[in-house]
């Protein structure tokens, strides 16, 4: 089952966003799926866009809530950035936040992928009376990845090198113009992070990972390429009561990856719509 758009204009204008400088208005895009009067749910995803690791199981899975999975600045149809800013973990926490207001949502759960894992924690840090219920799927802790740093010199220096799948699939969601400028912001980036490893993602007016108030869920795959070993111990000592799902066989994406999708399915959604 293919979930489809709900009627109606699928951007929100935001007088301005950390994710852009200087811009105003910002027009983003984003995906709406349910009923208006539904829970609502946001869908933040990785550093590849919306549309490389799509939740259609997820979101069909899901028909009761409102849900609005929005593409950050940089990505999709919202505004063209020719790098990320510094520390745009936080700025796009920042810009999510401003899209659930203008949208109206007083009180949401968040599902997060890779870099909007991230996001969704910070936000879950920053909005502790907002912020519901957090899934992190593919989160990261560690900002060091020696394991992953050919792969992020590669999204920077030559795209075309990970095939034509993979890039048609990118051409399509980001354009055939554009979609090498999100790869190369996105390995840049994360270049940067790791030449300061001493620093903390999960840092908010002072107060770390253990402030955070809801039911954390992690879901994670056994053989994610992108996670250094024991990089998720500090995760489940410091986030009070997280629960954790390991994936066995799963990669980078469990929600995406048809061989262990319907796992993710059912243990994400028991998680949003507890008995």
């Amino acid at each position: 089952m293919t979930s489809r758009y709900r009627s109606g204009v699928p951007f929100v204008e935001l007088p301005a966003t950390p994710m852009l400088p200087g811009a105003s208005p910002a027009r983003i895009h984003y995906r709406a799926y349910g009923p208006p009067e539904g829970e609502p749910l946001l869908m933040l995803h990785g550093g590849w866009g919306y549309a490389f690791y799509p939740f259609d199981p997820q979101i069909a899975a899901l028909p009761g809530h409102r849900i609005i999975a929005p593409d950050r600045t940089g990505y999709g149809q919202s505004p063209r950035i020719a790098q990320l800013p510094p520390r745009f973990h936080n700025a796009a926490a920042a810009e999510h936040e401003a899209v659930a207001d203008a949208l109206g949502l007083e009180r949401y759960a968040i599902w997060g992928h890779s870099d909007g894992a991230i996001i969704a924690l910070l936000m879950a840090m920053r909005r502790p009376e907002r912020v519901t219920r957090v899934i992190v799927e593919a989160v990261h802790l560690d900002r060091a990845k020696p394991r992953s740093r050919a792969f992020f010199t590669q999204m920077l220096e030559a795209p075309d090198d990970f095939g034509p799948k993979v890039v048609g699939k990118l051409a399509a969601d980001h354009g055939d113009d554009y979609w090498r400028t999100v790869l190369a912001a996105g390995g840049r980036a994360w270049l940067d992070i790791a030449a300061t490893p001493g620093d903390d993602f999960y840092q908010v007016d002072g107060r770390g990972l253990a402030s955070i108030a809801c039911p954390v869920l992690a879901i994670h795959g056994v053989d994610d390429p992108r996670t250094e070993p024991g990089e998720l111990d500090r995760l489940a000592r410091d986030v009070p009561g997280i629960a954790m799902h390991w994936v066995t066989g799963g990669g980078h994406s469990p929600h995406s990856e048809r061989h262990v999708s319907a796992e993710v399915t059912h243990v994400g959604t028991s998680f949003l719509r507890p008995s």
